[in-house]
């Protein structure tokens, strides 16, 4: 069971909310009204990153496929380095369902 520094009974009732979603379509509506669109681009880009990290490559060819800076790759590598591996969990399971695109 998650205990870190987040853990608040708002957040809790967030993620409820988003288990509850059924499909890409279901999640597409709900991040819509509840993130701007460049907040949604960026959690995208940070996954995009953490996975080419799992593979990797260099800043400089993150940096050329995501159009990420060095800062946000920097946060993401002492996430996957020092974070709750939350990262590795998503990553994991969707290369293990074979979801399109984390292959």
């Amino acid at each position: 069971m998650y205990s870190g520094k987040l853990k608040e009974d708002l957040l809790d009732k967030l993620f409820e909310a988003i288990l509850v979603l059924k499909n890409i379509d279901e999640c597409y509506q709900f991040f819509e009204d509840l993130c701007t669109v460049a907040e949604l681009k960026s959690l995208a880009q940070r996954l995009e990153v953490a996975k080419m990290l799992g593979e990797n490559l260099t800043y400089g060819e993150i940096t050329k496929w995501t159009g990420a800076s060095t800062a946000t790759i920097s946060r993401v590598k002492r996430s996957l380095n020092y974070g709750a591996d939350g990262y590795k969990l998503v990553l994991d399971r969707l290369v293990l369902s074979n979801k399109k695109g984390f292959l």
